[in-house]
């Protein structure tokens, strides 16, 4: 039987992310927060960080002062490289403890191509097998059997949701699919202007990474385990906004289905999931209304041309693209109401 109150650890809990899930979990009615770690700013409390945090939580502590023995599940809001290293120490030794990395560590079933993406050897091999790529939606039902999740990135989040159903069902031309997303700045991280050094970053659009974004590895993978012929182009661009994505997805149509009867077969498909939310056909939309939830708002529009569509999909980066889909997972993993900390 599940517990009703589990005790988590979050380390990387000062980044963007770290803050966003330490906000929400204090609120989430199953947690205790037992440690909160990060490298530096030791002995600090969280709320020097962050002013929404007004409950009294564990001062920040190094990640080797953690009594394991104690702890049901780890977050790691870790750089690239170090959940799947934390991890390898700690898989075996303690065989309650769960985790849920929020880094690429577990994303990629092919080490290859997590060197290939990422520029770094895997030093957890033998733990990607026993690792679930999951978006909620997709996976409550497999969460349960596993000890390592893969929390998908923001970007793949925003995309795999509107599309894993339509290619599922065979309505569009899965070769010929053109996404251009949007997102806020803070899907960089904290160094984010040490990563992006172009002109004018707080009045301008910037688009980067045209040829290998390190998300279209993931992307691939999901969509090619439901259809082998695959094929899109994807372009990121940052925008002098903080938080919030926007991802325009056009699409061919494979039959000859109209707008109303897609956003019908989409409410359907979803018709039990509480936080993705399908507008009427040919809504005009933004990431307004997403921003600082854990929504994922939908709106299917016609183009100009009768057999092509449009897609639009907003996700708060921060949340659903991150942290949120973090806690989601967790309600999953553990049999929790599923939209416990999240309303």
């Amino acid at each position: 039987m599940f517990k009703t109150k589990i005790n988590v650890v979050v380390a990387g809990a000062t980044g963007y992310v770290g803050l966003d899930l330490v906000n929400l979990l204090s609120k989430h009615p199953n947690i205790k927060i037992y440690n909160l770690c990060a490298q530096k700013n030791i002995g600090k409390k969280i709320s020097f960080f962050d002013k929404r945090i007004k409950k009294k939580l564990p001062k920040i502590t190094k990640i080797n002062s953690v009594k394991w023995n104690n702890v049901d599940l780890l977050f790691l809001s870790l750089p690239n490289g170090e959940a799947q290293k934390l991890i390898n120490k700690l898989f075996n030794k303690y065989k309650r403890l769960k985790f849920i990395d929020l880094s690429a560590d577990f994303r990629l079933q092919n080490a290859n191509d997590y060197k290939k993406y990422y520029n770094k050897s895997h030093k957890a091999k033998k733990l990607i097998s026993k690792s679930l790529y999951s978006i909620t939606e997709f996976r409550k039902k497999e969460i349960k059997n596993f000890r390592i999740i893969a929390n998908p990135g923001c970007y793949p989040t925003s995309i795999q949701i509107p599309l894993i159903p339509l290619i599922k069902k065979k309505l569009i031309n899965s070769n010929d699919i053109i996404i251009d997303s949007k997102s806020g700045y803070s899907g960089a991280g904290k160094n984010y202007k040490n990563k992006f050094k172009f002109k004018n970053f707080y009045q301008s659009t910037y688009a980067y990474s045209v040829k290998n974004h390190r998300h279209e590895a993931e992307i691939d993978q999901e969509l090619k385990k439901i259809s082998k012929n695959i094929a899109f182009t994807f372009n990121p661009h940052l925008i002098p906004t903080f938080r919030g994505i926007l991802s325009s997805i056009y699409l061919k149509k494979k039959k000859n289905f109209s707008v109303n009867q897609i956003v019908k077969i989409l409410k359907n498909y979803y018709k039990n999931e509480p936080f993705i939310k399908i507008n009427k056909s040919n809504s005009e939309m933004g990431s307004g209304n997403v921003l600082n939830t854990n929504n994922c708002e939908l709106s299917i529009c016609q183009s100009k041309y009768k057999n092509k569509i449009v897609i639009f999909s907003a996700i708060d980066n921060l949340i659903k693209g991150a942290a949120g889909q973090a806690i989601q997972n967790m309600n999953a993993m553990f049999s929790f109401k599923i939209i416990n900390g999240l309303k």
